[in-house]
């Protein structure tokens, strides 16, 4: 039996429309060979959430949504068809949600309730809506921007009450002061920015007088410890005895210079008889010439005896001219 060419393209077309029906509707998620469980969830709004996307229980895809429609032609709720993948018992209280990440691509979470009973084929979920980051970050957010807010229109009044209260005259002596501090603090600027000024140098100078205080930390430590060991002592000692003591010996001294300066005393006439004074100061000189008679002509005294010969000139009659000692005593 001939078949004709007619039938073969009929086939073929028939074929190729099959497999093109069985591939688009694969790659969207549609397994066209196996009948899996399917259940519904109810969202107001899908986001970016597409045919095809997975559905996550603990972050393990367990379906993927095969489609999506309108609930009423208001478009009050979106109904979403999830076909299950793997074979898992949802318990009939889970939520599901749709995140939606900032990268990536948007997906359903079920939240697994602690019911005993799972849900069933034709089963709808219950949903909930997920702030995400974003809505987070505003629930946060909100309140601290109305504060701020509140703070702003505080600080207003305040302004305002503020340019009430400065009159022109006020504003003047403000703007006074202000130079003032201005010229003060360009005055701070260059006493404290030159190197030489004299601040600088003082602190310079206190810094090194700290350094060295650092340094001789343990001497004066020492000191201070035997100072107060010193004080220590003095303050044992028995003072009233001491001043005593002294006080006895004083009166011996004031007596013995009574003596001294008294005439009846040796040493007071001495003192007082200004003759005596000059026989001593002429027996003195006299020594003296001797000394340097002596020294400047010994050979008229020792020439006999180690000279063999007598110096024949003439004896001095005045102390020798010296050239450390002065002639004149002291």
């Amino acid at each position: 039996m001939k078949i004709s060419n007619e039938t073969k393209v009929g086939v073929l077309t028939v074929v190729a429309v099959t497999l093109l029906i069985i591939g688009f509707n694969f790659l969207k998620g549609k397994d066209v060979f196996n009948n899996h469980k399917k259940i519904y969830a109810v969202f107001t709004d899908l986001s970016s959430l597409e045919k095809s996307n997975d559905v996550k229980i603990n972050g393990l895809p367990i379906g993927k949504v095969y489609d999506f429609n309108a609930m009423d032609k208001d478009v009050s709720g979106i109904v979403v068809t999830i076909t299950l993948t793997k074979d898992v018992n949802i318990p009939d209280n889970s939520q599901a949600y749709i995140s939606a990440p900032l990268l990536g691509t948007p997906y359903i979470i079920i939240e697994k309730g602690n019911s005993t009973q799972s849900i069933k084929a034709g089963d709808t979920l219950q949903t909930k809506i997920d702030n995400g980051l974003l809505g987070d970050m505003k629930a946060q957010v909100n309140p601290t921007l109305v504060k701020i807010r509140s703070a702003i229109d505080s600080l207003t009044v305040v302004f305002k009450n503020i340019n009430k209260l400065f009159d022109s005259e006020t504003k003047g002596n403000l703007q006074e002061a202000i130079a003032n501090l201005h010229d003060a603090s360009n005055s701070i600027k260059t006493l404290l920015g030159s190197e030489n000024s004299s601040l600088v140098k003082s602190l310079n100078n206190f810094s090194s007088i700290s350094e060295n205080l650092k340094n001789n930390n343990d001497s004066i430590t020492s000191t201070i410890s035997n100072a107060k060991r010193l004080t220590e002592k003095l303050a044992n000692l028995d003072l009233q005895q001491t001043i005593d003591s002294i006080q006895s010996t004083l009166s011996q001294l004031k007596s013995a210079m009574n003596k001294i300066t008294s005439k009846d005393g040796t040493i007071g006439a001495l003192i007082q008889d200004k003759e005596l004074y000059n026989k001593i100061n002429a027996a003195v000189l006299s020594a003296e010439i001797l000394m340097d008679d002596l020294r400047v002509h010994p050979k008229r005294y020792l020439g006999n005896l180690i000279f063999n010969r007598k110096d024949k000139t003439g004896p001095l009659t005045s102390p020798a001219k010296k050239d450390t000692v002065s002639s004149k005593g002291n």
